[in-house]
């Protein structure tokens, strides 16, 4: 990444769980800073953390991740000695670099007070020596972090030490600066002449466009500390939520789900490493068949605990928002600066949704893996979307409906409470139903009296806290706008039965003919007549973007 001849980017990470989002969000290498690690142990950056408490905190992040980790290694912790038994220990434990900076120890941070006092350059010369010299690993790297500009010094001085450090066998040079602008930065490349890579931290001079940095000639840009920056803005905003409203009726819904940390912490791993590694025991006298229907519970278990799977119709153009989808689907129209799509998305890997298949169509090119960034993401095509419904895109990704999955809309917007108590629903299908009939009115007409997503239930939505059994579906897309009990929203959750019994059903309609121009409705209502689809009610906190209108809404409701 340093010497590549692409622009590279490390985002800061300062636990194992923040680690494992870096990677998820895609970022090809982590910043373990040191800033963040020690505000995460609630101490101060001046080495208030020992070199010890470092190293266990990247020693779990580095079992984290498959990332390259570049850890903010201060000043090395100390002397010549000090950088060579910290960079062994580094080594041991797989880290790919470590970044020390030319100042006294214990170091102050940067951010902190003026013309702080540096290192005698030929000292930190023998530091970078020291660890080069003592890395087990031919491939470590060591970051010479010149702090010459942040103390004060002229461009020439940093030029000095910036020198000195390469000739001494530092791998790249970080230029450091705390101006609002990032003339010093640009200033220091024209001179540099690329004599070795250059690695930038634009924490204050945020505001320079990327490309001025890869036009320069910057090898490595690091987001330096805007994880555990978001994560305290989150915190307190629960925590003052909790304890305003002593309760959780605000909060929940907007946080990361206990099955998502479940996932992040890959608990399906363990799960298939105990049907690998433990005996499957029983009481005493047990028969082979008993052993053999133990062993049949435990598959049934790992599988109901395998990564959820999910699927996005995303084939529509969206003709009622004119030429905002005249080159692009209904689903990437912007909502505040992002995709509708990359919105959904979001919404349902904050569900524990890992694995998901978008099915595109119109404009197809326009949902990319860079227009749409999102790790694990599959790209499915209906070509023929212009004369097929929505279950020729179904048909497009039946092959995944082999495990617990999602089917959803994409052009929904929902709050993720909705999605998770839907995969608490102990039924093989379940779709979430609006008891509020929110768009039913709104589709009422002469020439449409039966809006095609609204339901008819065996019991009506019931404000009761102690009614928990679910209502089963008794019709859909044949259903009066005054009889009808609530509107599909467009999501619904399968089983892994629910899975195998829609793929069937997906395959007798390709053998009778009407899977070509049938809505998932359609769909719907010929497994409800086989077997039973339960209802959820939910009341509003949810909308699908049609109109310039609900586009309007989709931006106030983000």
């Amino acid at each position: 990444m340093l010497a590549g001849p692409d622009l590279s980017f490390l985002m800061e990470a300062h636990s194992g769980l923040s680690a494992k989002i870096v990677e998820e969000a895609g970022f090809q290498g982590i910043w373990g800073s040191g800033l963040s690690m020690s505000a995460a142990l609630g101490l101060r950056d001046n080495n208030e953390a020992s070199w010890s408490q470092v190293l266990e905190q990247v020693e779990y992040m580095a079992d984290a991740t498959s990332l390259p980790i570049l850890l903010d290694g201060d000043t090395g912790h100390g002397n010549f000695n000090n950088v060579r038994r910290f960079v062994r220990k580094l080594c041991e434990r797989g880290v790919a670099g470590v970044c020390i900076e030319d100042k006294l120890f214990p170091k102050t941070n940067s951010f902190i007070g003026e013309a702080q006092p540096l290192a005698d350059m030929e000292e930190f010369c023998g530091r970078i020596r020291a660890g080069k010299d003592s890395q087990t690993d031919d491939d470590f790297s060591i970051v010479a972090r010149i702090e010459a500009l942040i103390s004060g010094h002229s461009m020439d001085e940093a030029l000095r030490r910036a020198e000195a450090y390469h000739q001494a066998g530092a791998d790249a040079i970080l230029i450091h600066s705390k101006k609002r602008t990032a003339n010093e930065i640009i200033g220091f490349m024209e001179r540099w002449g690329n004599r070795c890579p250059v690695v930038i931290v634009p924490t204050m001079y945020y505001g320079t466009p990327t490309d001025a940095f890869r036009k320069a000639g910057v090898s490595t840009i690091i987001w330096a500390n805007h994880l555990v920056r978001a994560s305290i803005t989150a915190m307190r905003t629960t925590a003052a939520h909790i304890h305003a409203d002593q309760s959780l009726t605000q909060v929940e819904g907007r946080v990361a789900s206990v099955k998502d940390i479940f996932a992040l912490m890959d608990n399906d791993e363990l799960e298939t490493a105990g049907d690998r590694y433990l005996p499957v025991t029983g009481g005493p006298g047990m028969t082979d068949p008993a052993i053999a229907e133990a062993t049949g519970a435990a598959g049934d278990l790992a599988a109901s605990d395998a990564p959820v799977r999910g699927i996005v119709l995303a084939a529509s153009q969206g003709e009622a928002l004119g030429p905002l989808t005249a080159d692009r689907p209904k689903c990437m129209v912007d909502v505040r600066g992002r995709p509708l799509l990359s919105q959904l998305l979001d919404t349902l890997r904050q569900s524990g949704v890992r694995d998901i298949a978008v099915v595109r169509g119109f404009a197809k090119d326009a949902i990319s893996a860079e227009t749409v960034p999102s790790a694990g993401l599959t790209l499915l095509d209906n070509d023929r979307f212009a004369t097929t419904g929505e279950v020729a895109s179904l048909l497009r990704a039946a092959d995944r409906l082999t495990g617990e999955t999602v089917l959803v809309y994409g052009d929904v917007l929902f709050r993720r409470y909705i999605l998770d108590a839907l995969m608490g629903v102990e039924a093989d299908i379940v779709i979430a139903v609006d008891a509020l009939r929110q768009r039913a009115e709104g589709q009422r007409g002469a020439h449409n009296p039966h809006p095609r997503d609204l339901v008819l239930a065996d019991k009506p939505f019931s404000t009761s806290y102690l009614d928990d059994e679910p209502a089963i579906l008794s019709a859909i897309g044949s259903v009066a706008v005054g009889d009808s009990m609530g509107e599909w929203i467009g999501l619904m959750r399968l089983s892994a039965r629910g899975a195998g019994l829609v793929r069937a059903e997906l395959e007798s309609m390709q053998a009778d003919g009407s899977a070509d121009h049938a809505d998932i409705p359609a769909l719907l209502a010929r497994v409800a007549a086989r077997h039973p689809v339960a209802v959820h009610y939910i009341t509003g906190h949810w909308l699908d973007v049609d109109t310039m209108t609900d586009l309007a809404d989709a931006r106030n409701f983000s």
